[in-house]
């Protein structure tokens, strides 16, 4: 072949990545400290930050530093957080009774965060695992081993009346117990709480990627193993279609937004979702899809700051208008320079 061989090529794609200014102008997605949500860990006490062993740099948090926390996010552009309690093991009872005192840890959490950040975003769970002693996301029927789903929804409605009432802007039913978003929405209404909003977990699967997430909270000691399964009530991950269906449900029952989780395996039900609805789409980058991307960089096998950027892009890129992500606050700092 001759040296000045060229081809008769109309189409040249690498015309446009030649250098990082023409890269940036025909940019199709762009990573903000907005696009983000950063799962927080809350504990009682006056104890120093505790390391989640499994989960590198991601804390349990008092209620003093956990609104220090909040402040230095709310700081780099981050305008939400998610809070997770994890309770001393002697509250915890088979029916999760401590998620309706007024005064449980959360409820303390949102108002000490509300008081010091009114302008950041709270979020909190609607579901019992933190509470019961067995792990699971709702009370259980003995005789059958399962998950009761009605009186489980009847609980969860008054969890987020207290919420509400905290001061909460949303709250969030992950247990994906059937009708509960109706059953919370009409709660909150009859409450005089129309203007607090709802992020369902609506496509939430019974996934092996929450094992960390277990840990944190306790739910993985409360019930004895991290591979407590929930396949009665969350989502089998082989199935598609199933996914509109749960979106479709959750929207008509008056769901303000609606979630995919977890968000890394799961690209093509963020893209299928999001096709679904018009609604604002939420993905959860969850504790396991962090852990294995800092394992790996611990090893030398991944490059942590390139593997984190390109996880959330590919995530947002498949549809997520938001990202609940333990790499928040990181990604937020590198984001605003």
């Amino acid at each position: 072949m001759p040296d000045n061989f060229k081809l008769d090529l109309k189409e040249r794609p690498r015309r446009l990545r030649r250098n990082a200014s023409l890269r940036a102008m025909v940019e199709e997605t762009v990573l903000r400290p907005a696009d983000f949500i950063a799962p927080l860990f809350v504990v009682d006490g006056k104890s120093r930050p505790e390391e989640i062993k499994s989960m590198p740099g991601v804390f349990r948090l008092n209620i003093a530093d956990l609104v220090k926390e909040c402040r230095a996010l709310h700081k780099l552009g981050v305008p939400a957080v998610a809070l997770f309690p994890k309770l001393d093991p002697k509250l915890k009872d088979d029916e999760g009774t401590q998620a309706l005192n007024e005064e449980t840890l959360v409820l303390r959490a949102v108002r000490a965060v509300k008081k010091a950040v009114p302008e950041i975003v709270v979020i909190t769970d609607v579901a019992l695992d933190p509470y019961t002693t067995h792990g699971h996301d709702g009370v259980l029927n003995a005789a059958r081993d399962d998950v009761e789903n009605d009186r489980t929804v009847a609980i969860l409605a008054k969890m987020a009346v207290l919420q509400a009432r905290a001061g909460v802007d949303l709250v969030a039913p992950s247990d994906m117990m059937d009708g509960r978003v109706g059953a919370i929405r009409r709660a909150l209404d009859a409450a005089d709480f129309t203007g607090t909003g709802i992020m369902a977990y609506s496509a939430k699967y019974n996934s092996a990627y929450y094992g960390p997430f277990r840990d944190a909270v306790g739910s993985a000691k409360a019930a004895g193993t991290n591979l407590l399964s929930k396949a009665t009530y969350q989502m089998n991950p082989a199935n598609r279609r199933e996914a509109r269906r749960e979106v479709q449900l959750d929207v008509a029952e008056g769901a303000d937004i609606v979630m995919v989780k977890p968000a890394g395996p799961y690209l093509d039900i963020i893209c299928e979702v999001r096709r679904t609805t018009s609604r604002p789409v939420a993905a959860y980058q969850v504790s396991g899809e962090y852990a294995q991307i800092h394992a790996a960089a611990r090893l030398g096998w991944l490059d942590l700051e390139r593997c984190r950027h390109e996880s959330l892009l590919a995530i947002k890129r498949a549809g997520a208008d938001m990202i609940l992500t333990y790499f928040a606050k990181d990604m937020a700092a590198v984001l605003k320079g």
